[in-house]
């Protein structure tokens, strides 16, 4: 068993750093798609068929892009157990989910209201179940409570990813230490086929290391990318791509 554990430490070489940015370049290949790729015609042409599969740079695009999700809430758990301040994590979490909204709206419909809530929510409240469960663990009545309370939450918000967003989050801290099984579970809890299977390959290679992005501007600028990058989309969208 020993030497089982010295082999995985072994492959272990991604800090966090590099799986934000993973994330965050993956989040934006997915968008890019979503929104501008969507409506740009020859992005919807098939360039390689193989039997009944057409691959367009459109289909690329989004299975690249389910890799983000996931890491993102992997993230999210080793975010709650290295912070200092578990309180200001959740603040932050909760900060750029309102800030985003305008930018979010935007993007989806080119007005102020949208039906459905950025990620950013949801990311606050699986953060806020792991917080809930490590604090009433002992305490099934309240922990049953809270995880009810915040799933209410969920549905009234139709936040991106909802109810699954906040199980995959909880699930991936419960088993934090049991990577192989991270990935088991988050791909039957997402359950979108092959294409979330790469994100946790890489969470799999997380070596426990913060890595590269250090000091608070770093930290923010990767936080703000996330309003900032739905605005530019935006006024690509209205202006180059069709609205």
């Amino acid at each position: 068993m020993e030497s089982v554990k010295k082999t995985e430490n072994r492959y272990r070489r991604i800090s966090g750093s590099w799986l934000k940015l993973i994330a965050l370049v993956t989040m934006l290949i997915d968008h890019i798609g979503l929104h501008l790729l969507a409506n740009y015609e020859p992005a919807l042409k098939a360039f390689l068929t193989v039997g009944s599969h057409s691959l367009t740079l459109y289909s690329v695009s989004r299975t690249i892009g389910r890799t983000a999700f996931p890491i993102y809430c992997f993230l999210i758990s080793e975010g709650y157990l290295h912070t200092r301040d578990k309180k200001r994590y959740g603040i932050r979490l909760l900060l750029f989910a309102l800030v985003s909204e305008i930018p979010w709206n935007l993007v989806h419909n080119g007005t102020l209201r949208y039906e459905k809530q950025n990620v950013f929510f949801t990311l606050f409240l699986g953060y806020c179940c792991i917080a809930a469960y490590e604090r009433f663990r002992d305490d099934r009545k309240r922990l049953l409570l809270s995880l009810s309370g915040l799933l209410i939450v969920s549905l009234l918000l139709h936040a991106d990813y909802g109810i699954r967003g906040m199980a995959l989050i909880l699930v991936l801290h419960l088993v934090r230490e049991e990577r192989i099984l991270q990935g088991v579970l988050g791909c039957c809890i997402l359950n979108e086929g092959a294409a979330t299977i790469p994100a946790f390959v890489l969470t799999g290679l997380y070596n426990g290391e913060r890595g590269f992005i250090r000091g608070k501007i770093l930290k923010y600028l990767f936080y703000a990318f996330y309003p900032l990058h739905l605005f530019i989309l935006y006024y690509l969208k209205m202006h180059y791509f069709g609205g």
